[in-house]
């Protein structure tokens, strides 16, 4: 199974799998029934959950939301530190994750605006270095697993500072590896090059430590949030979550030049 899934992540593109892999992986979902995990975000439970990645992650993925790890933590944070869930918010979702878009379209207390410049599933087509929106537009912005794919990531965070609101906040999540700066190489091009040097094929960058302070050169404001450390172990291993995740909780910041 692993390597089923691994192989189908490297080569399949991504816009295919958001139109077919809920379907596949719900039919699994009978396979993996108990009570051992559950999923926060669609409060399922099972005996596991399924590996995915590339170098494919034991009991990674929910089969039925298709929440991963990450996710299931966004959920919780978005619960118990934010006021996502009551206050009356615009919400703009950058490359919007499969798990949260009809949750969060349901909320009656949330005006939710989706885009991405090539996945199906968003209703606006942009491209997150200009996007389509005015000034001041929107009160929380996610954007995850984005700016590791972007030519330009400060053009991108600026303006998402640009289309926050005062008092906005937006969360945006990259894989950061343990590496003191982030590496980065315009003259790598192959995606075989670009998966040796920085993980995956389709990434330009490998986020290092400074993946907050590089952030915040855009004017945004981002702050490095180890929710997870003040969760209980059983709290973390009922819902599978990422140990050593943190959360980047971003507020509107001065613009720069």
């Amino acid at each position: 199974m692993k390597a089923i899934i691994s192989f189908i992540i490297r080569y399949i593109p991504r816009s295919f799998l958001q139109h077919i892999s809920h379907i596949f992986l719900r039919i699994l979902a009978v396979f993996y029934r108990g009570q051992k995990v559950c999923c926060p975000v669609c409060q399922k439970k099972f005996s596991k959950f399924l590996p995915y990645g590339r170098k494919a992650r034991e009991n990674a993925l929910c089969p039925n939301c298709l929440a991963l790890e990450r996710h299931r933590l966004m959920w919780l944070f978005l619960q118990q530190k934010t006021n996502f869930f009551e206050a009356n918010l615009k919400v703009l979702h950058i490359a919007p994750e499969l798990c949260f878009i009809d949750r969060f379209e349901k909320l009656p207390n949330i005006n939710y605006v989706t885009g991405d410049i090539e996945s199906p599933l968003a209703k606006v087509k942009m491209d997150v270095h200009q996007i389509p929106f005015d000034d001041h537009s929107f009160d929380v912005v996610f954007c995850n697993h984005v700016m590791e794919h972007v030519d330009d990531d400060l053009l991108a965070c600026k303006e998402i500072n640009r289309v926050l609101k005062k008092d906005g906040w937006g969360i945006i999540q990259s894989p950061v590896y343990d590496i003191p700066k982030t590496l980065e190489d315009k003259t790598i091009t192959s995606p075989a090059e670009r998966e040796k040097m920085f993980g995956q094929r389709d990434h330009v960058r490998k986020y290092g430590n400074d993946y907050a302070q590089r952030l915040s050169k855009s004017g945004l404001q981002v702050q490095e949030d180890h929710f997870v450390k003040n969760l209980s172990e059983e709290t973390i291993k009922q819902h599978a979550l990422p140990p050593e995740e943190i959360i980047f909780y971003c507020t509107k910041g001065g613009a720069t030049s």
